[in-house]
C-alpha cells in the first residue's frame, strides 16, 4: 500500500511512534501535489517552504519530548475561503485574487496549535457558490476517478486532494452540502459539524447562518481527529456554541449500541439514480446486519428546502458581498467615471455569472414589498424543517440516505441550467437549514466505477454519534479503502 493511501490512524500512529517523521510525510505530500495537481487542479496555491518549517518544528518538539498536539505533524490543506495570515485567500474569485488576510482564522490558529502542517490552499467554487467547482476563476477541479467528471463543490479541491492522496486531511466549508457532496463524488469522508461547533471567525462569508467549516478525510478517525483540533468555543464568533468538540478517544471508544436508523421515503423517490439508490440501500442493510434497527421517519417540509435555502442563502450573500465595492479591498476597476460607475465596473469585472445571479436573487428577495413574501416566509419554513428533524430524532438516533441523487456528472453538463445544478444538493440542504450535523461516507460504486456516498444525519451536538456510526460502517466495509489509480 502506498504511503499516500494509508488511513489517518496508521499515519498518526507512525508519526507518534517515530517510524515516520512529519518532514518525511510532508515531503511525500508535496511531491505528490507537484506530480498530480497540474492534471487535477485541486490546489490554488502551495506553500512548500512554510510547510516544511512547520513539519520540522513538530519533529523537533517530538525529539525533545515536548507535548505534540493532536494532529501530530499530519499535513493538511485549507479551502481557499479560510484565512491564513498574509497568505492569499482568493475564495476562487478574481475579486480577491490579490487579497492577503492580516489575521488567521480560528481554525487556522487551532491547526497550528495542535501541530498540523498546512501545505496549501484548495480550489473551490467562487465564494462557495456552486456544486461542481466550475465557477472558480482557477478553473474546475477534476474528479480523480474520472477526469471528465466533476469533483463536486463547492469544496471540490479538498475532496480531490484527499481522494488522490495529495494530503490525508483537508478543511472545507459546507453551506448547503459543499463538503458532503464532493466527498460523495470523490469517495472520501466529509463532515459538516453542528452549526456553531466550529468557529466561523476568519471564514470568508457566503451565507452566515448556514456556513460551517468541517473536515475531509479517508476515514472516520481522521474526520474525528481534525474535528477535535478545530472545534470548541470561540468568543470572536457570536454564533459559537460554548461546548468542546468530542475527543478522538471518545469517538473511537464509543459504541453506537443498538443503533436506531431512520430512512425517509422522499430520499428514495423520483430523481434518484437507481444505481445510487441500490448502493445506499445495501449500505443500510449492512447496518441492519450489524444490529441496527431501521424504521421510516417523516420530514414533511423537506420538499420546500431548496426554495427556502436559495432565498435565505442568496439574501445573506447579497448582504455579505456588498462589502466588495472596489474601494476598501478586493478588485478595483482601472477605468470609471464616478463613484457609482466604480462600484458597477469593479463588481461587474470581478464577480462571475453565478455570484451575480445569487446577489441579484438575494437583493430582490430583500427589497421593499418582497421581504415578507419571500425572505420572511423562507425563515418560517426553515423553522418547520428544524421541527421535523426534532420529531424524527425522538424515535431514531440517525437518519441515513443518499448524499446526492447522482454520482459525479460530466463537466459542463449543468453549467447552463442552474436549477438542475441546485438540485444536486436536494438531500443535503435541509441539514444546514436545521443546523444539525451530517456526514458522507463512501458506500459503493456505480457500474462506471464512480463513487457513491451514504449520508448520516444526527441531532444537534451529536457529532460523536455520527462519527461512531461512520466508524461502525467502515469496520464492516472496505469502500473507504478504495482509491483511484493515478500515475
Amino acid at each position: 500500500m502506498s504511503l499516500h493511501y494509508l488511513n489517518t490512524a496508521e499515519l498518526h500512529s507512525a508519526l507518534t511512534e517515530g517510524r515516520l517523521s512529519s518532514r518525511q510525510l510532508t515531503t511525500a505530500c508535496l511531491n505528490r501535489i507537484e506530480m498530480l495537481n497540474p492534471s487535477l487542479n485541486a490546489f490554488i496555491s502551495v506553500n512548500a517552504d512554510q510547510a516544511l518549517l512547520q513539519a520540522d518544528r513538530v519533529d523537533e518538539k517530538r525529539r525533545r519530548g515536548e507535548r505534540v498536539g493532536v494532529l501530530g505533524g499530519l499535513p493538511l490543506a485549507l479551502k481557499d475561503n479560510i484565512c491564513q495570515k498574509l497568505v492569499p485567500a482568493t475564495c476562487g474569485s478574481r475579486m480577491l485574487q490579490n487579497f492577503r488576510p492580516p489575521y488567521n482564522a480560528h481554525v487556522t490558529e487551532r491547526i497550528e496549535a495542535e501541530d498540523g502542517v498546512i501545505v496549501g490552499r484548495l480550489n473551490m467554487d467562487e465564494f462557495a457558490m456552486g456544486s461542481s467547482t466550475e465557477t472558480s476563476f482557477a478553473g474546475p477541479s477534476l474528479n480523480p476517478w474520472n477526469r471528465q467528471r466533476t469533483a463536486g463543490g463547492s469544496s471540490g479541491g479538498a475532496a480531490v486532494a484527499v481522494a488522490s492522496g495529495m494530503v490525508p486531511l483537508a478543511l472545507g466549508s459546507d453551506t448547503g452540502g459543499s463538503i458532503r457532496q464532493p466527498a460523495s463524488f470523490c469517495g472520501v469522508v466529509g463532515m459538516k459539524p453542528t452549526y456553531g461547533l466550529v468557529s466561523r471567525y476568519g471564514l470568508i462569508a457566503y451565507a452566515s447562518s448556514l456556513d460551517q467549516i468541517g473536515p475531509f478525510s479517508r476515514d472516520a478517525f481522521g474526520a474525528g481527529l481534525l474535528l477535535q483540533a478545530i472545534g470548541g468555543h470561540d468568543s470572536r464568533d457570536s454564533t459559537s456554541i460554548p461546548v468542546s468538540a468530542p475527543s478522538i478517544e471518545e469517538i473511537m471508544a464509543g459504541v453506537p449500541g443498538k443503533l436506531r436508523v431512520g430512512i425517509v421515503d422522499e430520499h428514495f423517490g423520483e430523481g434518484l439514480q437507481p444505481e445510487v439508490g441500490d448502493c445506499v440501500r445495501q449500505a443500510i442493510a449492512e447496518l441492519e446486519a450489524a444490529g441496527a434497527t431501521v424504521s421510516k421517519v417523516e420530514l414533511p417540509h423537506s420538499k420546500f428546502s431548496i426554495a427556502a435555502y436559495y432565498l435565505i442563502a442568496c439574501s445573506e450573500a447579497s448582504s455579505n458581498l456588498a462589502r466588495y465595492d472596489g474601494i476598501h479591498y478586493g478588485h478595483r476597476a482601472d477605468q470609471f467615471s464616478d463613484m457609482t460607475d466604480l462600484y458597477c465596473q469593479s463588481r461587474g469585472e470581478a464577480f462571475g455569472p453565478e455570484v451575480k445571479r445569487r446577489i441579484m436573487l438575494g437583493t430582490y428577495a430583500l427589497s421593499a414589498g418582497y421581504y415578507d413574501a419571500y425572505y420572511l416566509k423562507a425563515l418560517k419554513v426553515r423553522r418547520r424543517i428544524r421541527e421535523d428533524f426534532d420529531r424524527a430524532f425522538q424515535s431514531v438516533d440517525i437518519i441515513a440516505g443518499p448524499v446526492a441523487p447522482t454520482p459525479a456528472f460530466p463537466l459542463g453538463e449543468k453549467l447552463d441550467d442552474p436549477l438542475t445544478m441546485y438540485l444536486c444538493d436536494i438531500y443535503t440542504i435541509s441539514a444546514n437549514l436545521a443546523g444539525i450535523p451530517g456526514i458522507s461516507v463512501p458506500c459503493g460504486f456505480t457500474s462506471d466505477h464512480l463513487p457513491v456516498g451514504l449520508q448520516f444525519l444526527a441531532p444537534e451536538l451529536q457529532d460523536s454519534r455520527l462519527l461512531q456510526a461512520a466508524k461502525l460502517f467502515q469496520q464492516r466495509t472496505k469502500w473507504h479503502e478504495q482509491h483511484p489509480e493515478l500515475s
